[in-house]
């Protein structure tokens, strides 16, 4: 936690590239660089204004290591709060790496895991909450992870604590009031507004943590498994969804032997297809461990997508039957999307027929691409994104939902206590360990142990 030295680290991807960024925070970041950087102007780092750009050259004593552009950002108007200086130089990894070395030579220190990001929290740049977010931010891979995290970042689910964390704090401190005047029995806390708050307090909760089980599918992705015999068109579909091909197709039964993922988005929501082994009766122990993993991925997804061989129907209609009535058994609340595949090859007639035995079915060629636009929405229309839609808090983190359920709990227990009238010294026991709980999202309350486990998470450079 010491935060008296001075580290460095490459802010940008590793490896070669256009550019690099390499950053510096610490006490002694300006004055570091301003030694081993010769401005083309001859200025001098330590007297320039904060923000500010400089060109000029990174010198090992008489040798030039690179041409590069220095900023300069003073404290406290800088991301971790401290001095900032970040170089931006050619994206050599031998310039990088000899910037680095020179600079490690001269007194900074490496950066552990997400060190400026906890110096920003450290120096009430950035609550908890909003810390976490950052790194959801550089994970985000679509729409949605991303506008969660953006809106996690800017504070919303920070404020929305915060206020309530303050609304308790204040009835916290009548009710410890009280306690000091025990012997004249005085009421300085109104206890029908506390109630009110209570119950104003346990809406907002139960909505928070209602929120995760979409949060956690939109930050993570939509695991679909895609299911049926051997040699339906699982592959086909697989590859006409990601638009290359992913998969092998083969007109031999059989093919895909393991589960083949990968991801798109759709509508800014992240899916994650999982193309399966075909089920069948089979003594190939390769594919029979295919089989059995295929109902692993099944117990695993959130959506289900039933692919058979439509030019099979009359041959096969009784055992796509059996098929489908296994999985609506023994998985009753996933969602399970029929689809009748290669309706390129067969009439009319047979369509109707299909749609009379199988209703719910929904005709597509994977081969043609006819029907995958239909099955794209439907997709959509089964993850509620309402909530996303009317930019409404969404908890995407595990630690914040532990810890509002802990709150609930206690608040439940502070419910209780007023409406069993007991006494404000048992009453004030559970309003501080809901304080506490609301404390460890936004970092109020915390510990070294909770820092570093959050942080290792993070990136160094960030």
């Amino acid at each position: 936690m010491t935060q008296n030295d001075t580290i460095i680290a490459l802010a940008t991807a590793s490896g070669a590239g256009a550019i690099a960024v390499i950053r510096l925070s610490g006490t002694d970041a300006i004055s570091i660089s301003s030694k081993l950087f010769k401005s083309i102007h001859g200025k001098d780092l330590e007297s320039q204004i904060t923000h500010t750009i400089h060109l000029g050259h990174i010198m090992d004593g008489n040798r030039t290591i690179d041409e590069v552009l220095v900023s300069v950002f003073k404290n406290p108007k800088s991301y971790t709060g401290e001095d900032v200086v970040e170089i931006s130089c050619h994206g050599s990894v031998y310039i990088q790496q000899e910037i680095l070395q020179l600079f490690l030579r001269h007194g900074c220190r490496m950066a552990d895991a997400g060190e400026f990001t906890l110096r920003a929290f450290l120096n009430g740049k950035l609550d908890l909450s909003q810390a976490e977010a950052v790194a959801d931010l550089i994970s985000s891979d679509n729409e949605a992870s991303h506008q969660i995290a953006m809106q996690q970042m800017r504070g919303g689910f920070s404020s929305e604590i915060a206020k309530l964390r303050e609304e308790l704090l204040n009835f916290a401190s009548l009710i410890e009031l009280e306690l000091d005047f025990a012997e004249e029995d005085v009421e300085f806390a109104d206890r029908t507004q506390f109630k009110e708050l209570v119950e104003r307090i346990t809406l907002v909760l139960k909505r928070l943590i209602d929120s995760f089980a979409v949060g956690n599918v939109l930050k993570n992705g939509i695991p679909v498994a895609i299911v049926g015999e051997p040699n339906v068109g699982k592959s086909t579909l697989l590859n006409a969804l990601l638009n290359e091909e992913r998969a092998i197709v083969s007109d031999v039964a059989g093919t895909t032997r393991d589960t083949i993922e990968d991801e798109i988005s759709i509508g800014g929501i992240g899916f994650r297809f999982i193309d399966t082994a075909g089920i069948r009766d089979t003594k190939d122990v390769v594919e029979s461990i295919g089989i059995k993993k295929t109902f692993e991925k099944i117990e695993q997804a959130q959506v289900v997508i039933y692919l058979f061989d439509s030019t099979n129907f009359k041959a096969q209609c009784s055992v796509f039957k059996v098929e489908l009535e296994k999985i609506k058994n023994k998985y009753p609340l996933k969602p399970l999307l029929v689809i009748a595949n290669k309706i390129d090859k067969v009439d009319d007639v047979l369509i109707a027929e299909m749609q009379a035995e199988i209703p719910e079915i929904q005709l597509l060629s994977a081969k043609t691409g006819f029907g995958v636009e239909e099955l794209t929405n439907k997709l959509l229309n089964l993850i509620n994104t309402g909530a996303l839609r009317n930019n409404e808090t969404i908890i995407t983190n595990t630690r914040h939902y532990d810890a509002l359920l802990k709150a609930l709990e206690e608040i439940q227990k502070v419910k209780y206590g007023l409406e069993s009238d007991l006494s404000g010294d048992l009453l004030a026991i559970d309003i501080r360990e809901a304080l506490y709980q609301f404390g460890l999202i936004t970092g109020s309350v915390t510990n070294d142990e909770l820092l570093g486990n959050i942080f290792a998470n993070f990136c160094i450079g960030k």
